[in-house]
């Protein structure tokens, strides 16, 4: 991985800013209560600290850091103590919103209009205009104009929810490695989408409802402002070769009609369905145990699927993830129900399966 990258990730790893969030923060009696910054405020606050800045500006609140202070931006008079702390890793825990929701829009089938190949990264090629076989990880000189486009996308995304600050830090440190080689460039991409921040959920809101005709508009009005830094992410210059012999996890909280869906799938273990967004799962097959709450384990073996280990360069190493790209076919192997977990027991067959249409488009990502 990328050196730059990584000393950054070591430098968040070791502070956590906190602030007081019990009902009452100037309270006496009270005891008091700490909860942590997400990732991206926490590196906007440490970095305005290690620059002996008095002030930095987060969405929503205004930090004093001589101080200790947090202001509200709607009224001044709401303030919090906040402290810096040395991060404890055996404090973080899985993220429900990685892990949890249903992975695929199973009414897709694989292999429809776009072939083998996720519609969200055909369609951004084409508007980037580039040709089947050109590619970031195949093609220097198209990386920094592919980056400007990405940083300008996560700008106005940010702008459009609500979250300017966040989304200026995350262009920013994108756009710091705008002119190095591409091995740094997407593992700067992965350490992003790894970070707690709106940027991955946005991504996977756009692009897991494809194949419902109800929401083409919408991942395709995102085309322009996502759609860049999907490629860079997607486009994975480590990936030489077809992960294989892994067996990933993931939990679900699902309706009985979307169980109905993937008990029918079981019954036509012949049929693929194909995942649409960057799907986090993990390796440590305990998660459903870490999820009570969820309803549905789905158990996934690999026969030979791109995928990537995102621990090296995670804040969340414990989280032990691997993130499936679009595009991944599966089929529904079985189902069961486990009447000691009352857990749904989904098992998957993952299977990279390649287009005719697109075959010097998949030809180009083995001859890196």
């Amino acid at each position: 991985m990328a050196e730059t990258i990584t000393m950054k990730i070591n430098k968040m790893e070791d502070v956590q800013w906190m602030w007081q969030s019990n009902s009452n923060p100037w309270s006496k009696t009270e005891a008091a209560r700490w909860s942590p910054y997400a990732d991206i405020d926490n590196f906007i606050i440490e970095e305005g600290y290690s620059k002996n800045e008095e002030y930095v500006k987060l969405d929503g609140y205004v930090i004093d850091l001589k101080n200790k202070v947090q202001i509200s931006r709607k009224n001044e008079k709401n303030q919090r103590p906040i402290q810096r702390t040395m991060a404890n890793k055996e404090d973080k825990h899985m993220r429900e919103d990685r892990f949890i929701s249903d992975p695929i829009a199973p009414h897709r089938r694989a292999g429809a209009e776009y072939g083998w190949v996720s519609p969200f990264i055909i369609e951004v090629r084409k508007y980037l205009e580039l040709e089947p076989e050109q590619l970031p990880s195949k093609n220097k000189t198209i990386v920094p104009i592919i980056v400007e486009k990405a940083a300008a996308g996560i700008i106005e995304e940010g702008k459009t929810i609500g979250k300017p600050y966040e989304a200026e830090k995350l262009a920013q440190i994108l756009l710091e490695q705008k002119d190095k080689d591409i091995n740094q460039v997407w593992t700067c991409c992965a350490y992003l989408y790894s970070m707690e921040s709106f940027l991955y959920k946005k991504l996977n809101e756009t692009m897991r409802p494809i194949g419902n005709h109800e929401h083409e508009k919408i991942w395709q009005s995102k085309i322009r402002t996502l759609g860049p830094f999907c490629l860079l992410l997607w486009d994975n210059p480590f990936n030489t070769k077809l992960t294989t012999g892994k067996v990933l996890f993931r939990v679900g909280k699902l309706t009985e009609k979307q169980i109905s869906i993937y008990k029918d799938l079981a019954k036509n273990p012949e049929e693929y369905r194909s995942f649409q967004a960057f799907t986090s799962c993990s390796r440590d097959s305990h998660i459903a145990e870490k999820f009570p709450s969820a309803n549905v384990l789905f158990i996934m073996e690999i026969a030979g699927a791109f995928c990537v280990d995102l621990k090296p360069i995670s804040l969340y190493p414990e989280e032990e993830e691997e993130l499936i790209t679009p595009g991944v076919c599966f089929t529904v192997k079985s189902y069961e129900f486990d009447t000691t977990k009352k857990k749904h027991i989904i098992y998957l067959m993952l299977k990279q399966r390649f287009s005719r249409k697109y075959n010097s488009f998949f030809k180009s990502l083995f001859e890196k």
